[in-house]
């Protein structure tokens, strides 16, 4: 038996340290194609067509509009005779045609012929100038705010509005903007974003000369490797077939345990019981009363007056009345608590919904007891019930309970801060509460009728 168990001990290390070298190799396949910088070239045709979608990898069309205007320009810059030139607000779209989101990209649009630049939006221009043979270069982070004497570039000022001269073979790099605005980067699968630029161009011309070099870095996320999901079935397998093990193995040695340990719980079931009903515990007491409260004060902004508000009051006054079957080591723990500890504290709402069941003058007395720890977006216990399938009633205390926790010192630490505290309500909307029952709590808070005293994190 010792030498199965030994053979059996090695087949689950191996194959744990199989699994576990999948896992590394995706993940270090994954940021290596992460890192590496992409770049696409575009150039006529394929530039100045309209994007497809259903071209490979990321692409950019530069599409003019057709609204146009013109100026005469250039008459001061030497070498250049009088031009008429002719404005295009190009269009430049950059689409992700790929199932992966694209970080980060930036291009880098090399003229043809002699260009001004207007303006420009999202995100901010690099300027390379060949002035006078001496190589130039400057950033303008908003070119709709340029100001020609902040920089050490050649512009003309026509009709009082200034241009960026740029000769053939100058080039601008455009590098977008990650605001909140803007949010040019990162573009989401299958996806993409335009950025515009305002470039005054000869009469009867256009960019078709210009080259566009794009450069990119996607952002696979790991699950998109199909080496992630075979590592995730042979763990998943390799848990599985461990459990069963370690259940058949210690099977008849745990019967003998449990039969004992049953007689022993249940005697102290039974005195624990007694002794709970008997006892006055100042904190458990006064989380109820605040968590009763609490939800009075959140059902009378939903429209609930007279009997139906006491009755709310009352549900959730014994909300927590399951915990007389938890043990006070438990309970008090300064320490983390084991997986069958944490088992013992969630079945508390079980119990308490089979002793409300006997309730009947309080209508629906146990849905609270029951439903209170449920989740709003369905990962909670006892049943995992998501949305509006849990009680209304549980769904306000489950946020009225949650508060008066993080609001109140426990044996294992401080109170919350007051921001934290709001912080934990408004990301956990949706997920562990009823955003509209959560909203209500944080205007509460906001307008003063529920009062907290800054605690420490």
């Amino acid at each position: 038996m010792n030498r199965n168990n030994k053979r059996a001990k090695v087949c689950f290390l191996a194959a744990l340290g199989v699994a576990i070298m999948c896992l590394l190799v995706c993940v270090i396949r994954t940021n290596a194609y992460n890192r590496v910088v992409r770049q696409e070239v575009f150039a006529g045709d394929p530039l100045f067509a309209q994007a497809d979608e259903s071209q490979r990898g990321v692409s950019v069309s530069a599409v003019p509009r057709s609204n146009t205007w013109t100026k005469t320009l250039g008459q001061d810059i030497e070498g250049l005779s009088e031009y008429d030139f002719q404005a295009y607000t190009y269009d430049f779209t950059v689409s992700n045609n790929t199932n992966d989101a694209v970080s980060d990209f930036s291009f880098k649009l090399t003229f043809g012929e002699n260009v001004f630049l207007s303006s420009a939006w999202n995100g901010a221009l690099e300027l390379h100038q060949d002035v006078g043979g001496n190589g130039t270069v400057a950033t303008v982070p908003d070119l709709r705010e340029f100001v020609p004497g902040d920089y050490d570039l050649n512009t003309v000022t026509v009709d009082g509005e200034s241009f960026i001269f740029m000769k053939a073979g100058d080039y601008l790099v455009y590098l977008p903007s990650d605001s909140v605005n803007a949010m040019e980067v990162p573009i989401k699968p299958r996806e993409g974003t335009t950025p515009g630029i305002i470039i005054y161009v000869p009469v009867g011309r256009g960019l078709e000369g210009s080259t566009l070099e794009l450069n990119y870095r996607f952002n696979r996320v790991l699950t998109s490797d199909p080496l992630f999901w075979v590592a995730v079935v042979g763990l998943s397998i390799w848990l599985v077939v461990l459990i069963t093990f370690m259940i058949i193995s210690g099977k008849i040695r745990k019967y003998n345990e449990r039969h004992e340990r049953d007689n022993v719980i249940i005697n102290e079931s039974i005195e624990t019981f007694t002794g709970f009903i008997d006892a006055k515990d100042p904190y458990t007491n006064g989380h109820s009363k605040r968590v009763a409260s609490y939800t009075r004060l959140i059902a009378s902004q939903f429209g609930y007056e007279g009997e139906a508000l006491d009755r709310i009051y009352y549900v959730a006054l014994l909300h927590d009345c399951g915990k007389i079957g938890v043990p006070d080591n438990i309970l008090r723990k300064p320490g983390k608590l084991t997986d069958e500890e944490f088992e013992i504290i969630k079945s508390h709402t079980v119990r308490g919904g089979e002793i409300l069941s006997r309730f009947k003058s309080l209508e629906n007395a146990g849905e609270g007891a029951l439903y209170h720890h449920e989740r709003y977006d369905g990962k909670g216990y006892p049943e995992g019930r998501a949305g509006d399938d849990i009680p209304f009633i549980a769904r306000m205390i489950c946020v009225a309970d949650s508060f008066d926790a993080m609001n109140s010192s426990r044996v294992y630490r401080k109170k919350l801060t007051s921001e934290h505290i709001k912080n934990e309500i408004e990301t956990n909307k949706g997920k562990q509460f009823d955003p509209e029952v959560a909203d209500v709590m944080l205007r509460l808070i906001r307008e003063g009728q529920i009062v907290m005293e800054d605690g420490e994190d």
